[in-house]
């Protein structure tokens, strides 16, 4: 099943267990896949592609999602 519940800077940092301000450099350095959305000039992404790319992204180091 296909999760396109649309996540802002915050989600995308609870996820990753980050500062938000870290998920806004990553997007300012290219870090970060393009957004899939753009709503009143915000960006957002849907959770699935969030998912793949922190599954994905240098410095993981092998984390596992849970729940």
């Amino acid at each position: 099943m296909t999760d396109r519940t649309l996540w802002s800077y915050a989600e995308i940092a609870a996820h990753i267990r980050v500062q938000v301000d870290t998920v806004r450099s990553y997007r300012k350095h290219g870090h970060l896949p393009p957004p899939d959305v753009v709503e009143g000039g915000k960006p957002f992404w849907y959770a699935d592609t969030v998912r793949l790319w922190s599954s994905r992204r240098p410095g993981n180091r092998g984390r596992r999602e849970f729940g």
